[in-house]
């Protein structure tokens, strides 16, 4: 009986030890909000990521207080913050424990990242906000089709700048003339939407309420004018 007494207090020390390097994994691969040095959203790492980069004083930590005023930390001053963290929500050390950050900000980048959005038949619908971009009615998207302003025998491109969102009815009656052969007329001249920080991200874990303050989680969010 001694050794099977012993064995069975083995699994359990083996079985606690495995379940604390899975929550400490999870834990360090949390997702936290990246801000520039402008305090502008532009991307996401992992908790792991973050705090290296702020051990390494690229970075600190944001907190806020029930006033939602804003509070930058570094390594030392968030660890000293994180003694009365709840264990959920803390990396314990041997030597101390550190709360998982939810958003920092970069200390020198000031840039948004330039990325461009895909030229699809959903991005378009999407920039023209399934509106006929003649009539200016909105439509279900089964009932609109993409239209060349200018045709494509006479030279047309499928470019931002050429396609348009257009109901049956208008590019039926508009065919394979110019708008002004037609006696149409665009509601909106046609661009490249700009990016806007996380418009292509998905999100696959439940946002924090602290992320709100910085982000608009809206798909989309593009200017169609400078």
């Amino acid at each position: 009986m001694v050794p099977s007494r012993k064995f069975t207090r083995k699994s359990a020390k083996d079985g606690h030890n495995a379940a604390y390097h899975r929550d400490l994994h999870t834990l360090l691969n949390s997702q936290v909000l990246v801000l520039n040095r402008l305090w502008q959203a532009v991307n996401i790492c992992t908790a792991r990521r973050a705090f290296a980069l702020v051990y390494a004083g690229h970075a600190q930590i944001v907190s806020s207080d029930e006033a939602n005023n804003f509070m930058a930390h570094d390594f030392e001053s968030w660890r000293d913050l994180s003694a009365d963290a709840p264990d959920h929500e803390v990396v314990t050390t041997i030597s101390f424990k550190i709360r998982i950050p939810r958003v920092i900000v970069l200390l020198v980048f000031d840039r948004l990242p330039k990325k461009e959005v895909k030229f699809t038949r959903h991005n378009v619908f999407e920039r023209d906000k399934n509106t006929c971009q003649y009539c200016g009615q909105v439509f279900d998207r089964s009932e609109l089709n993409l239209d060349h302003v200018v045709p494509r025998d006479q030279g047309g491109t499928t470019t931002w700048e050429n396609v348009v969102c257009s109901c049956i009815a208008c590019n039926t009656h508009k065919g394979n003339r110019l708008p002004r052969e037609a006696h149409m007329s665009l509601i909106r001249k046609p661009k490249r939407p700009k990016w806007r920080p996380f418009v292509q991200i998905t999100f696959s874990a439940p946002q924090h309420d602290f992320w709100k303050h910085f982000v608009d989680l809206a798909y989309w969010n593009v200017e169609l004018s400078d």
